[in-house]
């Protein structure tokens, strides 16, 4: 099972590790890439500061992201799943699974990154900024950099098993498994069930819970049909649309009634 995550916004403070390896980071198909947005990146916040704020969507409490960014390539660094913070992560809970739960979790969760294109959540990476919606000078929209590289590099990572995908629609946009694959993938929505909504809140505390849930119970579905059983199994109200034809995704929806 390979689980598709958001980052988050908010990063942890820099790491006191050692500095940034791009050779070390999992899938070293994307080195070559990571390597020009972490150059344009760092060149962009190390010249005029208000353009990069503007270019990275910054507000003025934010100025000292661009100074982060700017030390990127000497700045210290901290596993992937130390980094990401805030509701997703806080519920997801990594530090606090028992050592079978933190192995799968290595294994099968893959988060996606403006920056990095995707990472492990045991790769050391340093804290930065750096949307997937943001557009460099050089490279334009990132979700756009991102799909040939990734095209090329997420099928085998994704293998012959289930799919599972948690991100936002920024982050989908850099990789959308496709034939064969995408019959595997299931992508999910959190809905408020009385209004049919998605509330931002509760919908990244949600799917938190369910990977928690997934790595602890070591539950590891084959298909998206499997996933459905699995996830009613462990207590959560599942919806499932099957793909109309093939080459298409399933699509689940999990019903929540209380806003936490």
């Amino acid at each position: 099972m390979l689980v598709l995550l958001p980052p988050s916004e908010g990063k942890a403070a820099p790491g006191r590790g050692a500095s940034l390896e791009l050779e070390s980071l999992s899938l070293p198909g994307l080195t070559a890439a990571r390597e020009v947005v972490l150059g344009e990146l760092v060149e962009l916040c190390q010249g005029d500061e208000d353009k990069a704020r503007e270019v990275l969507g910054l507000s003025e409490g934010l100025r000292g992201e661009v100074a982060k960014n700017a030390g990127l390539r000497t700045a210290g660094t901290r596993p992937a799943g130390e980094v990401y913070t805030g509701v997703l992560y806080d519920a997801l809970g990594l530090a606090s699974l028992d050592a079978a739960a933190k192995r799968r979790a290595t294994r099968s969760l893959l988060v996606f990154s403006g920056l990095w294109g995707a990472v492990r959540v045991n790769d050391r990476i340093p804290s930065y900024r750096c949307s997937m919606g943001v557009k460099l000078p050089g490279l334009g929209a990132l979700g756009a950099y991102w799909r040939t590289p990734m095209a090329s590099v997420l099928p085998e990572a994704a293998g012959d098993g289930l799919v599972l995908d948690l991100r936002s629609a920024a982050y989908a946009a850099a990789w959308k498994p496709k034939g064969e694959a995408a019959g595997r993938t299931a992508s999910v929505r959190v809905l408020h069930a009385p209004t049919r909504k998605v509330v931002s809140h509760f919908n990244k505390a949600t799917k938190g819970r369910l990977v928690r849930s997934l790595l602890t119970e070591g539950v590891a579905p084959k298909g998206p049909a499997e996933l459905v059983e699995a996830l009613r199994d462990l207590g959560y109200v599942v919806e499932a649309r099957p793909p109309k034809r093939a080459g298409q995704a399933w699509t689940l929806d999990v019903l929540v009634t209380e806003v936490h």
